[in-house]
Protein backbone atom coordinates (compact mmCIF):
# COMPACT_ATOMS: atom_id res chain seq x y z
CA UNK A 1 0.00 0.00 0.00
CA UNK A 2 1.28 3.48 -0.87
CA UNK A 3 2.11 5.87 1.97
CA UNK A 4 2.48 9.58 1.18
CA UNK A 5 2.54 8.64 -2.49
CA UNK A 6 5.52 6.31 -2.03
CA UNK A 7 5.87 2.57 -1.64
CA UNK A 8 6.76 1.33 1.86
CA UNK A 9 10.40 1.31 2.82
CA UNK A 10 11.96 -2.09 2.21
CA UNK A 11 15.18 -3.61 3.44
CA UNK A 12 17.78 -4.92 1.01
CA UNK A 13 17.88 -8.69 0.73
CA UNK A 14 21.50 -8.66 -0.35
CA UNK A 15 24.36 -6.24 0.34
CA UNK A 16 27.67 -6.39 -1.50
CA UNK A 17 31.04 -4.88 -0.67
CA UNK A 18 32.24 -5.04 -4.26
CA UNK A 19 35.94 -4.52 -4.87
CA UNK A 20 36.73 -2.15 -7.72
CA UNK A 21 40.10 -1.10 -9.16
CA UNK A 22 42.53 1.17 -7.28
CA UNK A 23 41.41 0.15 -3.80
CA UNK A 24 37.80 1.34 -3.99
CA UNK A 25 35.09 -0.85 -2.44
CA UNK A 26 31.55 -0.20 -3.68
CA UNK A 27 28.53 -0.52 -1.41
CA UNK A 28 25.80 -2.18 -3.49
CA UNK A 29 22.32 -3.15 -2.29
CA UNK A 30 19.64 -5.29 -3.90
CA UNK A 31 16.01 -4.97 -2.83
CA UNK A 32 12.52 -5.74 -4.08
CA UNK A 33 11.71 -8.88 -6.06
CA UNK A 34 14.81 -10.87 -7.10
CA UNK A 35 12.94 -11.98 -10.23
CA UNK A 36 11.48 -8.55 -11.03
CA UNK A 37 12.38 -5.91 -13.60
CA UNK A 38 15.99 -4.94 -12.99
CA UNK A 39 16.57 -1.25 -12.26
CA UNK A 40 19.72 0.53 -11.14
CA UNK A 41 19.45 3.71 -9.06
CA UNK A 42 22.10 6.39 -9.50
CA UNK A 43 22.29 8.96 -6.70
CA UNK A 44 23.18 12.61 -7.03
CA UNK A 45 25.97 14.81 -5.84
CA UNK A 46 28.43 13.71 -7.02
CA UNK A 47 29.28 12.30 -3.62
CA UNK A 48 25.87 12.27 -1.93
CA UNK A 49 25.46 8.51 -1.53
CA UNK A 50 22.29 6.46 -1.79
CA UNK A 51 19.13 6.87 0.28
CA UNK A 52 16.30 4.47 1.19
CA UNK A 53 13.94 7.12 -0.21
CA UNK A 54 15.11 6.39 -3.74
CA UNK A 55 13.90 2.79 -3.45
CA UNK A 56 10.40 3.89 -2.46
CA UNK A 57 9.54 5.01 -5.99
CA UNK A 58 9.56 1.34 -7.04
CA UNK A 59 6.86 -1.28 -6.49
CA UNK A 60 8.87 -3.90 -4.54
CA UNK A 61 6.64 -6.65 -5.92
CA UNK A 62 7.63 -5.82 -9.51
CA UNK A 63 11.18 -4.47 -9.41
CA UNK A 64 14.61 -5.74 -8.50
CA UNK A 65 16.30 -2.52 -7.41
CA UNK A 66 20.09 -2.23 -7.41
CA UNK A 67 21.42 0.76 -5.47
CA UNK A 68 25.07 1.74 -5.79
CA UNK A 69 27.01 4.17 -3.65
CA UNK A 70 29.46 5.67 -6.14
CA UNK A 71 33.19 5.95 -5.45
CA UNK A 72 33.91 8.02 -2.36
CA UNK A 73 30.21 8.34 -1.49
CA UNK A 74 27.88 6.96 1.15
CA UNK A 75 29.04 3.60 2.46
CA UNK A 76 31.56 2.96 -0.30
CA UNK A 77 35.15 3.08 0.84
CA UNK A 78 37.33 5.03 1.19
CA UNK A 79 34.69 7.69 1.81
CA UNK A 80 35.53 11.11 0.45
CA UNK A 81 38.37 9.78 -1.71
CA UNK A 82 39.11 11.69 -4.90
CA UNK A 83 42.03 9.61 -6.19
CA UNK A 84 41.01 7.42 -9.13
CA UNK A 85 37.57 8.97 -8.91
CA UNK A 86 36.41 10.36 -12.24
CA UNK A 87 33.34 9.84 -14.37
CA UNK A 88 35.21 7.29 -16.48
CA UNK A 89 35.86 5.28 -13.29
CA UNK A 90 32.16 5.37 -12.38
CA UNK A 91 31.23 4.15 -15.86
CA UNK A 92 33.60 1.21 -15.50
CA UNK A 93 32.12 0.53 -12.05
CA UNK A 94 28.62 0.34 -13.53
CA UNK A 95 29.84 -2.22 -16.03
CA UNK A 96 31.55 -4.12 -13.20
CA UNK A 97 28.39 -4.22 -11.06
CA UNK A 98 26.19 -5.20 -13.98
CA UNK A 99 28.47 -8.04 -15.02
CA UNK A 100 29.01 -9.37 -11.50
CA UNK A 101 25.27 -9.38 -10.84
CA UNK A 102 24.69 -10.96 -14.27
CA UNK A 103 22.38 -8.24 -15.54
CA UNK A 104 22.41 -7.96 -19.36
CA UNK A 105 20.24 -4.80 -19.49
CA UNK A 106 18.65 -2.58 -16.88
CA UNK A 107 16.33 0.35 -16.43
CA UNK A 108 18.53 3.26 -15.33
CA UNK A 109 16.97 5.73 -12.89
CA UNK A 110 18.96 8.78 -11.87
CA UNK A 111 18.34 12.14 -10.25
CA UNK A 112 20.36 15.35 -10.57
CA UNK A 113 24.00 14.24 -11.04
CA UNK A 114 22.64 10.68 -11.14
CA UNK A 115 20.65 11.61 -14.26
CA UNK A 116 23.82 13.01 -15.82
CA UNK A 117 25.70 9.82 -15.02
CA UNK A 118 22.81 7.81 -16.47
CA UNK A 119 23.17 9.66 -19.78
CA UNK A 120 26.93 9.13 -19.81
CA UNK A 121 26.38 5.44 -19.03
CA UNK A 122 23.88 5.12 -21.88
CA UNK A 123 26.36 6.70 -24.30
CA UNK A 124 29.18 4.47 -23.00
CA UNK A 125 27.25 1.18 -22.93
CA UNK A 126 24.11 1.60 -25.06
CA UNK A 127 23.57 -2.15 -25.23
CA UNK A 128 23.08 -2.24 -21.43
CA UNK A 129 20.15 0.19 -21.36
CA UNK A 130 16.54 -0.99 -21.27
CA UNK A 131 15.09 2.46 -20.46
CA UNK A 132 16.04 5.81 -18.87
CA UNK A 133 14.14 7.74 -16.21
CA UNK A 134 15.91 11.03 -15.51
CA UNK A 135 14.84 13.39 -12.73
CA UNK A 136 16.22 16.94 -12.59
CA UNK A 137 19.05 16.33 -15.02
CA UNK A 138 22.21 18.41 -14.50
CA UNK A 139 24.35 19.73 -17.34
CA UNK A 140 27.95 20.19 -16.12
CA UNK A 141 28.79 23.21 -18.23
CA UNK A 142 30.75 26.18 -16.95
CA UNK A 143 27.79 28.57 -17.01
CA UNK A 144 25.53 26.37 -14.88
CA UNK A 145 28.28 25.57 -12.39
CA UNK A 146 29.21 29.24 -12.00
CA UNK A 147 25.55 30.11 -11.55
CA UNK A 148 25.32 27.81 -8.52
CA UNK A 149 28.40 29.20 -6.79
CA UNK A 150 28.02 32.87 -7.75
CA UNK A 151 24.20 33.08 -7.80
CA UNK A 152 24.39 34.94 -11.08
CA UNK A 153 20.61 34.62 -11.42
CA UNK A 154 20.06 36.44 -8.11
CA UNK A 155 17.79 33.72 -6.69
CA UNK A 156 18.55 34.32 -3.01
CA UNK A 157 20.95 37.25 -2.56
CA UNK A 158 20.95 37.34 1.25
CA UNK A 159 21.53 33.60 1.57
CA UNK A 160 24.24 33.66 -1.09
CA UNK A 161 25.99 36.45 0.82
CA UNK A 162 26.01 34.24 3.90
CA UNK A 163 27.40 31.34 1.85
CA UNK A 164 30.06 33.61 0.35
CA UNK A 165 31.05 34.90 3.77
CA UNK A 166 32.69 31.51 4.43
CA UNK A 167 35.20 32.37 1.69
CA UNK A 168 37.77 35.19 1.98
CA UNK A 169 36.71 38.24 -0.02
CA UNK A 170 39.76 38.04 -2.27
CA UNK A 171 38.86 34.43 -3.21
CA UNK A 172 35.17 34.90 -4.02
CA UNK A 173 35.84 35.30 -7.72
CA UNK A 174 36.65 31.56 -7.64
CA UNK A 175 34.38 30.13 -4.96
CA UNK A 176 34.57 26.59 -6.32
CA UNK A 177 38.36 26.58 -6.46
CA UNK A 178 38.63 27.80 -2.87
CA UNK A 179 36.05 25.28 -1.64
CA UNK A 180 37.77 22.40 -3.43
CA UNK A 181 41.07 23.28 -1.79
CA UNK A 182 39.59 24.02 1.63
CA UNK A 183 37.67 20.75 1.83
CA UNK A 184 40.86 18.73 1.61
CA UNK A 185 42.44 17.40 4.79
CA UNK A 186 44.16 20.39 6.43
CA UNK A 187 47.89 20.44 6.99
CA UNK A 188 49.15 19.68 10.49
CA UNK A 189 49.51 23.39 11.20
CA UNK A 190 46.40 24.35 9.23
CA UNK A 191 42.89 25.40 10.23
CA UNK A 192 41.40 22.05 11.21
CA UNK A 193 37.85 23.42 11.37
CA UNK A 194 37.92 24.97 7.90
CA UNK A 195 36.55 21.90 6.03
CA UNK A 196 33.60 21.69 8.43
CA UNK A 197 32.82 25.40 8.16
CA UNK A 198 32.88 25.24 4.38
CA UNK A 199 30.75 22.09 4.27
CA UNK A 200 28.16 23.65 6.58
CA UNK A 201 27.96 26.83 4.49
CA UNK A 202 27.59 24.80 1.27
CA UNK A 203 24.92 22.58 2.83
CA UNK A 204 22.88 25.58 4.00
CA UNK A 205 23.08 27.22 0.58
CA UNK A 206 22.11 24.00 -1.19
CA UNK A 207 19.16 23.45 1.15
CA UNK A 208 17.93 26.97 0.46
CA UNK A 209 17.97 26.40 -3.29
CA UNK A 210 16.62 22.85 -3.15
CA UNK A 211 13.55 23.64 -1.08
CA UNK A 212 12.88 27.13 -2.30
CA UNK A 213 12.84 28.58 1.22
CA UNK A 214 15.76 30.33 2.95
CA UNK A 215 17.53 28.30 5.63
CA UNK A 216 18.18 30.49 8.65
CA UNK A 217 21.21 30.22 10.87
CA UNK A 218 18.87 29.21 13.70
CA UNK A 219 17.80 26.05 11.88
CA UNK A 220 18.82 22.74 13.40
CA UNK A 221 22.46 22.14 12.55
CA UNK A 222 23.85 18.76 11.50
CA UNK A 223 25.54 16.72 14.23
CA UNK A 224 29.26 16.07 14.25
CA UNK A 225 29.00 12.73 12.43
CA UNK A 226 26.72 14.19 9.77
CA UNK A 227 29.01 17.17 9.34
CA UNK A 228 32.01 14.90 8.75
CA UNK A 229 29.97 13.07 6.11
CA UNK A 230 29.14 16.41 4.48
CA UNK A 231 32.84 17.28 4.32
CA UNK A 232 33.49 14.03 2.44
CA UNK A 233 30.47 14.56 0.20
CA UNK A 234 31.43 18.08 -0.83
CA UNK A 235 35.08 17.11 -1.22
CA UNK A 236 34.02 14.65 -3.91
CA UNK A 237 31.49 17.06 -5.39
CA UNK A 238 33.94 19.95 -5.66
CA UNK A 239 36.49 17.57 -7.21
CA UNK A 240 34.00 16.69 -9.94
CA UNK A 241 32.62 20.17 -10.53
CA UNK A 242 36.09 21.69 -10.73
CA UNK A 243 36.67 19.44 -13.75
CA UNK A 244 33.14 19.80 -15.16
CA UNK A 245 32.64 16.14 -14.28
CA UNK A 246 35.03 15.17 -17.10
CA UNK A 247 32.12 15.61 -19.51
CA UNK A 248 33.28 18.81 -21.17
CA UNK A 249 35.22 17.44 -24.15
CA UNK A 250 33.15 16.54 -25.98
CA UNK A 251 30.22 18.16 -24.13
CA UNK A 252 27.62 15.77 -22.78
CA UNK A 253 24.97 17.02 -25.21
CA UNK A 254 27.19 16.05 -28.13
CA UNK A 255 27.39 12.47 -26.84
CA UNK A 256 23.65 11.87 -26.88
CA UNK A 257 23.42 10.98 -30.58
CA UNK A 258 24.62 7.48 -29.73
CA UNK A 259 21.92 6.79 -27.14
CA UNK A 260 19.78 3.73 -27.76
CA UNK A 261 16.19 4.27 -28.86
CA UNK A 262 14.60 3.06 -25.62
CA UNK A 263 11.86 4.59 -23.44
CA UNK A 264 13.36 7.82 -22.09
CA UNK A 265 11.55 10.18 -19.74
CA UNK A 266 12.80 13.41 -18.19
CA UNK A 267 11.02 14.84 -15.14
CA UNK A 268 11.88 18.38 -14.10
CA UNK A 269 10.37 21.26 -12.18
CA UNK A 270 10.38 24.70 -13.76
CA UNK A 271 11.26 26.16 -10.35
CA UNK A 272 14.31 23.92 -9.83
CA UNK A 273 16.98 26.36 -8.62
CA UNK A 274 19.88 23.88 -8.56
CA UNK A 275 19.58 22.12 -11.93
CA UNK A 276 18.26 24.65 -14.40
CA UNK A 277 15.16 23.71 -16.42
CA UNK A 278 16.94 24.82 -19.60
CA UNK A 279 19.22 21.82 -19.17
CA UNK A 280 16.31 19.38 -19.28
CA UNK A 281 14.92 21.13 -22.34
CA UNK A 282 18.29 20.91 -24.09
CA UNK A 283 18.63 17.19 -23.35
CA UNK A 284 15.07 16.55 -24.52
CA UNK A 285 15.74 18.34 -27.80
CA UNK A 286 18.84 16.23 -28.43
CA UNK A 287 17.07 12.90 -27.76
CA UNK A 288 14.33 12.82 -30.37
CA UNK A 289 12.45 9.89 -28.85
CA UNK A 290 12.44 11.29 -25.29
CA UNK A 291 9.55 12.70 -23.29
CA UNK A 292 9.85 15.74 -21.01
CA UNK A 293 7.27 16.30 -18.27
CA UNK A 294 7.24 19.43 -16.15
CA UNK A 295 6.39 18.76 -12.51
CA UNK A 296 4.75 21.77 -10.86
CA UNK A 297 6.26 23.29 -7.73
CA UNK A 298 8.70 20.50 -6.82
CA UNK A 299 11.91 22.52 -6.93
CA UNK A 300 14.86 20.15 -6.66
CA UNK A 301 13.26 17.97 -3.99
CA UNK A 302 12.79 14.29 -4.95
CA UNK A 303 10.46 13.79 -1.98
CA UNK A 304 8.11 16.64 -2.93
CA UNK A 305 4.64 15.06 -3.34
CA UNK A 306 4.35 16.17 -6.97
CA UNK A 307 7.75 14.75 -7.93
CA UNK A 308 7.27 11.57 -5.89
CA UNK A 309 3.91 11.02 -7.61
CA UNK A 310 5.43 11.60 -11.04
CA UNK A 311 8.22 9.12 -10.34
CA UNK A 312 5.88 6.44 -8.98
CA UNK A 313 3.43 6.91 -11.86
CA UNK A 314 6.19 6.58 -14.46
CA UNK A 315 7.69 3.46 -12.86
CA UNK A 316 4.30 1.82 -12.39
CA UNK A 317 3.55 2.45 -16.06
CA UNK A 318 6.88 0.98 -17.12
CA UNK A 319 6.33 -2.11 -14.99
CA UNK A 320 2.90 -2.66 -16.50
CA UNK A 321 3.35 -1.54 -20.10
CA UNK A 322 7.08 -1.34 -20.82
CA UNK A 323 6.94 2.44 -21.33
CA UNK A 324 6.38 5.53 -19.21
CA UNK A 325 2.90 6.41 -20.47
CA UNK A 326 1.77 9.68 -21.98
CA UNK A 327 1.81 11.75 -18.81
CA UNK A 328 -1.93 12.30 -18.70
CA UNK A 329 -2.63 9.98 -15.80
CA UNK A 330 -1.64 6.76 -14.02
Amino acid sequence: MLSNGLYPETQPWRIHAMEAPHGHVLHVEESGDPTGICAVVLHGGPGSGGSPLLRRFFDPARYRVISIDQRGAGRSRPRGATAHNRTEDLLEDLRLVRERLEVPRWLVVGGSWGATLALAHAAFEPQAIAALLLRAVFLPNAEYIEDFFQDTAGRAPAEWARFASAVPANQRHDMLGYLAQGLQEPAADGDKDLPRRLALAWWQWERTLAGGEPVSTTDVQPGRETLEALVDRYRVQSHYLLHRCWLGAPPLLDRLDTLPKVPTLLLHSRDDRICRPEGAQAVHERIAHSQLRWVHGAGHDPSHPAMASAMVTALDSYAQHGHFGDGRGP
